[in-house]
């Protein structure tokens, strides 16, 4: 497992991750047995870097991920968490200290620690990342000691853009994959001229990227791949990275030529985000061993050919941008 430098911090992190919101929940029925073995099997395959939120699953995530920690015992993984999405309304006025140090010190107690290492505004609105006071909080927190550093999580460019604009985030969390490819126009670059680390999520379009789904695909009603699809509960885009669900699996069938020999799509689709060095961690999730261990081996695969990265712009200039590029 290659690892890259996680900003200005003293981390050194796998490049490959392991994103926790499916083993809290939204994902369908995943036993909690499952996902302390799906939890293990990451580590155990080199992965350094966890990434939950006190949403999935009501803390059922962070839970999971202190009982399996504190099993292993030895050097602790980075563990990022978020923060925000608790409030009711999800509104701009709701991000204040006394909100988001409450949902910190909820976290602390879910996670079994005294600090954490990283917290990350949860997709705030677009608003929020206009108000000085919020990030002057956070450097507050950081001085109590409750936080080690903090970043954001983003819905759009926009907000990454204006997030590192405040001199003490550390790191972007952003959809990028094969189907969400905005990111790297621009926001890549004002990035790594500043150091900011970057973590992607939804690096396989909420499992279409995987190549395994089909227009007979069921998925249960506490799936947000059921519930989601229109953006009924929260932004379109997390789901199937905010494609039409038909368009996305005539792209899969024009990719799947391109998988290596020898590679799952999974593993292709991982790679392909690797290939820009202004990436920091992916963080695909997995609900069983099998899936964690595929994750894993992404790293290993060699670099993909300038034909190849070529022929995936060319797919989705023509059949995924007129759907997202310019939404996000």
């Amino acid at each position: 497992m290659k690892s890259r430098q996680f900003s200005r911090t003293p981390w050194s992190v796998s490049e490959i991750g392991f994103g926790a919101w499916a083993i809290g929940g939204s994902w369908g029925d995943v036993a909690e047995g499952d996902a302390k073995t799906a939890l293990h099997a990451a580590l155990d395959a080199g992965m350094t870097f966890i990434d939950t939120a006190d949403v999935y699953g009501d803390g059922c995530s962070e839970k999971i991920i202190r009982d399996v920690l504190k099993e292993r015992g030895g050097e602790r993984p980075m563990v990022a968490t978020k923060a925000g999405r608790r409030l009711n309304p999800h509104v701009a006025d709701g991000y204040t200290k006394a909100n988001i140090e409450a949902f910190i010190d909820r976290s602390l107690t879910n996670l079994g620690v005294e600090t954490l290492d990283l917290v990350q505004l949860h997709c705030p609105p677009t608003e929020v990342y206009y108000r000085q006071e919020m990030f002057a909080a956070l450097d507050e927190l950081t001085a109590k000691g409750k936080i080690r550093y903090y970043g954001v999580s983003v819905e759009k460019v926009e907000e990454a853009l204006k997030a590192i604009e405040f001199p003490n985030v550390v790191s972007v969390q952003i959809i990028y994959n094969i189907f969400r490819q905005r990111p790297a126009d621009l926001f890549f670059r004002e990035a790594k001229a500043k150091n900011i680390a970057t973590i992607i999520r939804v690096p396989l379009s909420s499992g279409m990227l995987t190549g395994k789904m089909s227009a007979a695909s069921q998925f249960a009603s506490d799936d947000h791949r059921a519930f989601n699809r229109n953006g009924e509960a929260f932004d379109m885009g997390e789901t199937f990275s905010g494609v039409p669900y038909e368009v996305g699996l005539a792209a899969v069938e024009r990719l799947r030529p391109l998988v290596p020999g020898g590679a799952t799509m999974a593993q292709f689709a991982l790679r392909w985000i690797l290939m820009n060095d202004a990436v920091t961690v992916v963080i695909p999730g997995a609900k069983n061993e099998a899936q964690a261990e595929d994750n894993a081996q992404a790293s290993a695969l060699p670099a993909l050919s300038d034909e190849v990265m070529a022929e995936v712009k060319a797919i989705y200039d023509e059949m995924i941008a007129p759907h997202v590029h310019q939404k996000w």
